[in-house]
């Protein structure tokens, strides 16, 4: 695939990028993606799961900004985006391993690193002092939908340098294909339909994660279901959790996703107004179930469209695995400020 470009060195550039890409990837998938979001880049209607894309329509993004002035709440909403709270959940898993009983997974999506510097500040904060076996990023780490994205690569290598490894992670639709380099270069495992392997003596877990399923549709839940064996207990990483039906049916055991922001701004009670995602309401914040899977949907840690929060406060998320003969779920809190 020649990308088409009037400057020869980012031609150059991006020739390399692709090989380098075809050798991380494989070139199907290498050249799908960086296809895919050539076409799309930009556009407003009619791509993805859902026809209208409100992070794409940048003149929206001011009028929000400019209302919210007007009626005297933007501070309050640029407060409210800045006060990340660490949640806790625990999830009770019938078939988790023995040796795996009590494993933590600080769960951290959707930090639109470029959109607020003070809320990134306050998530560094909040870093030191948490322990856990495992983080796991589930996408949206730029801003924007489109163009540069060297911005929110500097901000996730200062933010990396505060997490403890191993650290797994998954793209959003906010994230191009041509960041996977300098994110796995900040020690971050990407799983692009890839599956990883935690060992704990000799007992395993296994993790899972796909590429965007929202937007670009470059998910492969197949291909990363068949690698883990029969019977395994496994977690998927899914940057939206519109694929619940086919994470279940696959045979996951847990669900990670982000990608709705819990509405961000949401009437009170935490009601929000729209989840930009087609699923059942309940799954679009906090812990559910599907059938057999348990999920939990992070309502993140960042902003999109414009930094405000209302009714919904930013948010990490420390899991804790059980292992219980039931299965069921228990939300330990719903925030606990650090």
């Amino acid at each position: 695939m020649q990308l088409m470009t009037a400057n020869p060195g980012a031609s150059q550039v991006e020739d390399e990028l692709l090989s380098r890409l075809e050798q991380r990837l494989g070139r199907i998938h290498a050249r799908q993606r960086l296809g895919i979001e050539t076409d799309h880049e930009s556009q407003i209607f009619g791509q993805g799961l859902n026809f209208f894309h409100i992070e794409n329509w940048y003149s929206f993004h001011s009028l929000i900004r400019n209302l919210l002035k007007l009626s005297g709440l933007y501070g309050r909403g640029r407060r409210n985006a800045e006060d990340i709270v660490v949640k806790h959940n625990d999830f009770d898993c019938a078939n988790l391993p023995p040796l795996f009983d009590g494993f933590s997974i600080l769960h951290i999506s959707d930090t639109h690193v470029d959109m607020s510097e003070p809320a990134m500040g306050r998530l560094i904060k909040l870093l030191p002092d948490l322990t856990y076996d495992l983080c796991v990023l589930t996408g949206d780490y730029r801003g924007k939908t489109f163009g540069p994205f060297q911005a929110a690569l500097e901000g996730m290598n200062r933010l990396t340098a505060y997490l403890k490894p191993p650290i797994l992670g998954v793209l959003g639709n906010h994230d191009t294909i041509r960041m996977l380099p300098g994110l796995e270069a900040m020690g971050i495992r990407m799983l692009q339909n890839e599956c990883a392997t935690i060992r704990r003596g000799d007992q395993e877990i296994y993790v899972a994660g796909i590429d965007d399923a929202h937007y670009f549709r470059v998910d492969n839940i197949e291909k990363v279901g068949s690698d883990v064996p029969d019977g395994a207990f496994s977690i998927l990483l899914s940057h939206t959790p519109e694929v619940y039906r086919q994470a279940a049916h696959a045979g996951f055991d847990v669900l990670l996703s982000g990608h709705t922001h819990g509405g961000q701004i949401c009437l009170p009670g935490s009601i929000p107004i729209t989840l930009d995602s087609v699923l059942p309401r309940r799954m679009g914040a906090v812990a559910w179930r599907y059938h057999d899977m348990l999920g939990y949907t992070s309502v993140g840690a960042g902003s999109s469209v414009v930094a405000v929060r209302f009714n919904c406060p930013p948010e990490i998320t420390l899991h804790r695995l059980r292992r219980r003969a039931d299965g069921s779920i228990r939300l330990i809190s719903n925030a606990q400020r650090v």
